[in-house]
């Protein structure tokens, strides 16, 4: 029989409180169309001036108001900070072939670690190793003494008042480096590289990895208008028309909204649709009560959803014999990767499901792995339904500033290591999203974004530096 009929929520072989349990992650349309709802509803809250305070969704202007459109030359350093790696790269664009017209980019790269006293110690200190590592990789290109234009992807909750301009709202992501939130970060990483005093170097733009994400499917499709983050963290961007952005003085033309909308929920507006297992996960963060709708999407908690669900399950004696092992009572034990292993296994049978168990120290039978595999598919089938309410809300309220055009086709350029490396999370999000658009006359088309922390943080440096020469 195949994997695939022999696990189907409706076969007869699962029990009854299986069934009963995998429903607790299912979401209807007409329950997906209410989220939808509700995030439009934050979004004009965010973009509001009486109302952005009290948005959870808080809308935030990124001040890059052009996309590429080609004629932009040079080399650019751009870093990227989301994770436990910090990137420096040295990103060329130069004259394309004449056939096309395309510019060429050119690309250099070192990854850092980020160690974790890193992350949770002082912000000085954060700060000063990741001038360390900008030092060492230009030393090692012998860059130190030429200046370069510096785009800075910084992947967490910022207030920008210019596109040189961050202060951070709040850490994410496991960071939580004290004397950082509340502060200016281009002003923090410009005093690390004084400490220092050994470059010469010009921070032109801070970025958020969405918006970068965004910027670089924009270089290759015109239509690309919001940009979409399924990794470690989830977020989303997209252009709004700048006479919708009330906090903005001008209303001429366009700027890209970076809408931080991991935060989506934390007002209670998604309590009805947690459950147990979210309430495990966010108590046990370390930003407890905050960034609700991301810990629902995003790989830093998808695995340990499964493991929850995993741990009910044989504690009610319907997996493993009820004994489980004392690894996948750990916290943190079943990786999010481990997930998209388990679903790509599928095919292959059964082996390879039982290896990823067996390195828990869990001896599973063929019925146990077809309940793991089950499990899999709904907490990663409903993270990618929760994602595609939010980038239908996206495409409506775009299509609702621009009623002009007939049918309005836009791409989402997408980036992040759910998206990219899970087997079905893509297909699954964009099928949801034409349903939930449907009767919108929008489509939304859904592209891989490349490198859009790296290459999409020094196009926005590149197009900035465009305009800057422009003026002078």
């Amino acid at each position: 029989m195949p994997c695939s009929s022999a696990i189907d929520i409706s076969d007869a072989a699962l029990d009854k409180k299986i069934k009963l349990t995998l429903d607790d992650l299912h979401l209807s349309n007409e329950q997906l169309t209410k989220i939808m709802k509700k995030m439009i509803k934050e979004m004009h809250k965010g973009l509001g001036k009486d109302t952005h305070d009290d948005a959870t969704v808080k809308m935030i202007p990124s001040y890059v108001k052009s996309l590429p459109d080609g004629t932009e030359r040079g080399s650019f350093l751009a870093l990227d900070l989301g994770g436990t790696n910090f990137r420096v790269l040295l990103v060329k664009i130069k004259e394309g072939d004449k056939l096309d017209g395309k510019p060429k980019i050119e690309m250099d790269s070192q990854i850092y670690r980020m160690p974790e006293d890193v992350i949770v110690g002082e912000g000085e200190k954060l700060f000063d190793h990741i001038a360390m590592c900008m030092a060492d990789f230009l030393k090692r290109l012998d860059l130190l003494d030429q200046r370069l234009p510096v785009g800075f992807t910084f992947s967490f909750p910022c207030q920008q008042d210019g596109l040189d301009q961050a202060t951070l709202i709040t850490w994410t992501k496991g960071f939580s480096a004290p004397g950082v939130v509340g502060k200016n970060i281009v002003k923090m990483l410009k005093d690390a590289i004084d400490r220092r005093g050994d470059m010469d170097v010009d921070i032109i733009a801070v970025v958020n990895d969405t918006v970068g994400t965004m910027t670089s499917c924009a270089f290759d499709d015109q239509e690309c208008m919001v940009g979409l983050i399924v990794g470690t963290g989830s977020n989303a961007c997209y252009m709004e028309k700048m006479s919708n952005i009330e906090r903005v003085d001008s209303d001429k033309g366009e700027m890209c909204v970076n809408m931080e909308w991991g935060a989506f929920g934390d007002d209670g507006a998604l309590s009805e649709y947690r459950n147990e297992y979210d309430a495990h996960v966010d108590e046990n963060s370390l930003n407890c009560g905050k960034q609700l709708y991301e810990k629902m999407i995003s790989g830093m908690y998808m695995g340990e959803i499964v493991r929850l669900v995993l741990v009910k399950l044989t504690d009610d004696g319907l997996l493993f014999g009820g004994k489980g092992s004392d690894a996948l009572r750990t916290r943190g034990s079943f990786q999010t990767s481990y997930v998209s292993q388990i679903e790509s296994a599928i095919p292959s049978g059964m082996t390879a499901v039982q290896n990823i168990l067996a390195t828990l120290d869990i001896g599973a039978m063929r019925h146990d792995c077809e309940i793991v595999i089950q499990v899999c598919r709904a907490v990663s089938r409903r993270a990618a339904h929760l994602c595609a309410a939010g980038i239908a809300a996206v495409a409506r309220k775009i299509k609702a500033s621009h009623p002009e055009q007939e049918v309005l086709r836009m791409t989402c350029g997408v980036d992040g290591t759910v998206y990219k490396k899970h087997p079905t999370f893509s297909d699954i999000m964009s099928e949801k999203v034409n349903e939930l658009c449907a009767g919108a006359d929008v489509a939304v088309n859904f592209a891989l974004s490349y490198d859009g922390s790296g290459k999409g943080a020094a196009l926005i440096t590149a197009v900035a530096q465009r305009a800057i020469n422009a003026e002078q």
